[in-house]
C-alpha cells in the first residue's frame, strides 16, 4: 500500500475494497436482525429510493454519479448496477413521484421522467434551478411531502456565519408552479429529514457547528410545529448553547429546542420512520437514525445506526441498532441514509465503504 493511499484511507477520504468486502464481519445488529450486502460498488452512496418496480436509486456526492439497482429475481441482493448520469454536481439527494425520478444536484434539481422504463436511454430535463450554488453544505436530500409538495434542504456555506434567508432553511416547492416556501429556519446542515406516517409532523436531522470543542454543541433531532420556526443557528445551538460569534442580545427561549440533543459531532444524517410489517411490532413508526460519524473530534463517535423511539410527539429512548461502523478509532463504514423494500427490509447506504446493506428481521 502506497504511502498517498494509506493517508487518504486514514483520513477517511477513500475506503478499501478489502474493507467493503469483509464490512459485514464488523457489524454488530440488535437481537433477530440481520444485514447483508444489497449491493457493493456503488462509489459514495447517498441517498436511496425505491420505484414501484421495486428498483433501487442511488445518488452520490463526491461520485457525482445516480445508479440504478436491480434484483431481478428478488432475493434481496442487486444483480445489476445502471449508471443513469455522471458528472453532475453532487447530486446526493433523490426522490420519486409518480414514475419520475427527481435528483438535487446543488444548484438545481433535475427529472428522469417514468425512469424505469429508460434505463437503457436515461435523460433527464432541469426541474428547478434557483437554488444557491455554494457547495459547502450544499449537497441535498430530497422527500416529498403528503401535499405532493417537493421539500428541499438548503445549508449554509460555512461553519458558523450570519443568518441569510437563502441559506440554513428547509424550503418547500409547489410542482406545479414552482412557487417555493420556507417550512424552518436556522437549520444549519440538514440531510436527512421524514413525515411521521400518522401526525404527517416533518423531523429532520442536523449537524451542529464545528470548532467549539470535543463536546458542544450538541447535533439534533428536530420536529417542525409551525412554518418558518426558527431552530436557531448560528445564533442558540442544541436550544442551550448561546454562540461565542453571533449569539450575543440573542434569547434562548425565542428559539425551537431539539426534540433530542445528539452527541457533538455524531453527524446524524438520513432518518426514516419504519412503515413494513417485518420488523417487530415495537419498530413500526420509529425513526430510524444513521450517525455518519465524527470527523474533526479528537476520539471519533458515530458511526452507528440508532432508533428514535417516539411517543406523543416526544423522543422517549434512542437505542443503537447496528454498530462497529468503526472500531478502536479505525473507520470501516459509514452509514448516511435508509430505502425501505416492499418486504419490510430496510436499506441502508454507506457512503465510505460504497455499499448498500439490507436489513432484514428474523422471526424465532
Amino acid at each position: 500500500m502506497n504511502k498517498l493511499f494509506s493517508t487518504l484511507l486514514l483520513l477517511g477520504l477513500i475506503s478499501s475494497p478489502v474493507m467493503a468486502k469483509n464490512i459485514l464481519d464488523k457489524l454488530t445488529a440488535a437481537p433477530g436482525f440481520e444485514i447483508s450486502l444489497f449491493a457493493d460498488d456503488v462509489e459514495n452512496a447517498r441517498q436511496i429510493a425505491v420505484s414501484s418496480r421495486g428498483i433501487v436509486y442511488a445518488g452520490s456526492r463526491k461520485a457525482g454519479n445516480v445508479y440504478a439497482l436491480i434484483d431481478h429475481n428478488s432475493d434481496g441482493v442487486a444483480d445489476k448496477k445502471i449508471v443513469i448520469a455522471e458528472g453532475l454536481n453532487m447530486p446526493s439527494g433523490l426522490a420519486i413521484k409518480g414514475g419520475d425520478l427527481y435528483v438535487g444536484e446543488v444548484h438545481r434539481i433535475i427529472r428522469f421522467k417514468n425512469i424505469d422504463k429508460h434505463l437503457k436511454n436515461p435523460e433527464y430535463e432541469v426541474f428547478y434551478s434557483d437554488l444557491p450554488s455554494e457547495r459547502h453544505h450544499g449537497w441535498k436530500f430530497l422527500r416529498f411531502a403528503p401535499n405532493d409538495e417537493l421539500i428541499i434542504p438548503v445549508g449554509v456555506p460555512c461553519n458558523i456565519c450570519e443568518e441569510d434567508a437563502r441559506f440554513g432553511r428547509i424550503f418547500s416547492l409547489n410542482t406545479d408552479t414552482k412557487e417555493i416556501t420556507t417550512l424552518a429556519k436556522g437549520v444549519r446542515n440538514t440531510v436527512g429529514f421524514d413525515f411521521h406516517p400518522s401526525t404527517q409532523m416533518l423531523w429532520f436531522s442536523d449537524n451542529g457547528r464545528d470548532m467549539m470543542g470535543d463536546d458542544i454543541p450538541p447535533d439534533e433531532l428536530n420536529r417542525i410545529t409551525k412554518e418558518e420556526e426558527h431552530f436557531g443557528f448560528p445564533y442558540v445551538h442544541g436550544g442551550v448553547i448561546v454562540d461565542p460569534e453571533f449569539g450575543e442580545g440573542k434569547n434562548i427561549a425565542d428559539y425551537t429546542q431539539p426534540a433530542l440533543a445528539l452527541g457533538a459531532h455524531v453527524a446524524p444524517l438520513g432518518i426514516h420512520f419504519y412503515t413494513g410489517k417485518q420488523f417487530p411490532d415495537s419498530y413500526k413508526q420509529q425513526l430510524f437514525v444513521a450517525e455518519h460519524g465524527s470527523w474533526n473530534r479528537s476520539k471519533k463517535v458515530g458511526y452507528k445506526v440508532a432508533v428514535a423511539t417516539i411517543e406523543n410527539a416526544k423522543v422517549t429512548k434512542y437505542t443503537p441498532l447496528i454498530t462497529g461502523f468503526m472500531q478502536d478509532e479505525t473507520t470501516f463504514g459509514r452509514p448516511v441514509a435508509f430505502a425501505q423494500l416492499n418486504d419490510g427490509s430496510l436499506l441502508v447506504s454507506d457512503d465510505y465503504a460504497n455499499v448498500i446493506y439490507r436489513v432484514s428481521y428474523k422471526k424465532n
